[in-house]
C-alpha cells in the first residue's frame, strides 16, 4: 500500500490529488506544522533525512521530492495514462519542461517573497526584483496556457499537478487577478472530482482557498 506522509498546507496535497486522478488506493499518514514556526515536525525525519513533505513509502521504497514522486507514481502505476505517448518528442519536451519548471523556476521567487516579507523594511531593496520575477513567470504561464483547458491541451497531465502549487501560491498572494487564463484554470482544477476528493481526505488546505 502506498503511504503518503502528508503535511498540512503543503505540496503533499497535490500528491493526494494525483493518486485520486490515477484511481489508486493509498493511506495517509498525517503530520501538523508547528503552530509557532510553521515548520514540519521532527517526526518526518524518521521517514526521510530531510524531514520534509511530500514523501511517500511504497513497501520498502521511500520517494521524496514532488517531481520524483509524480514521475514514480505515473511510471509505476499509471499504465500509460496522463503522459504523452512514447516516441512523441514534440509532446514529451513540453511535458518535461513544465514538470520541472514548477519547482526549478516558478516557486523560487514565491519562497523568496515569503522569507523577505518577514524582514519588513529590510526587504525593500530586494522585493521589487523578486516581485518582477513572480510576474515574469506568471506572464509566461498565462501566455502558454492561452485558452487551453490544461497546460498540454485538452487532457489533464502530471504537469498540471505540479503547476497547481504555483497557481495556488499566486491565488493566495492575490497576483492571479492580473491573469485571467490562470484564474479560470485554477477554478477548473479545483472543480475536478479528484481534486475535491483529495481535499476531503487530506484535510483543510489554505493555499488558494
Amino acid at each position: 500500500m502506498i503511504k503518503v506522509h502528508h503535511l498540512n498546507n503543503s505540496r503533499s496535497q497535490r500528491i493526494l490529488w494525483l493518486l485520486e486522478e490515477l484511481g489508486l488506493p493509498y493511506e495517509i499518514v498525517s503530520y501538523k506544522r508547528d503552530a509557532v514556526t510553521n515548520l514540519a515536525p521532527p517526526e518526518l525525519k524518521a521517514i526521510h533525512p530531510l524531514g520534509k513533505s511530500p514523501v511517500i513509502t511504497d513497501g520498502d521504497l521511500v520517494v521524496a521530492e514532488s517531481g520524483a514522486i509524480v514521475e514514480y507514481l505515473v511510471a509505476q502505476y499509471g499504465k500509460g495514462s496522463l503522459v504523452p505517448p512514447k516516441g512523441a518528442p514534440a509532446q514529451a519536451v513540453p511535458y518535461h519542461h513544465w514538470l520541472h519548471f514548477a519547482e526549478g523556476s516558478a516557486m523560487l521567487p514565491f519562497l523568496l517573497a515569503l522569507y523577505l516579507s518577514r524582514l519588513n523594511d529590510g526587504a525593500a531593496p530586494l522585493m521589487p526584483r523578486v516581485m518582477s520575477e513572480i510576474m515574469n513567470h506568471l506572464s509566461y504561464m498565462e501566455a502558454s496556457l492561452g485558452d487551453k483547458p490544461y497546460f498540454l491541451g485538452d487532457e489533464i497531465s502530471p504537469v498540471d499537478i505540479q503547476l497547481s502549487f504555483v497557481v495556488e501560491a499566486a491565488e493566495s498572494g492575490g497576483a492571479i487577478a492580473a491573469f485571467p487564463n490562470l484564474a479560470a484554470y485554477a477554478a477548473r482544477i479545483h472543480g475536478r472530482p479528484a481534486y475535491q476528493a483529495a481535499i476531503a481526505k487530506g484535510g483543510p488546505y489554505k493555499l488558494g482557498r
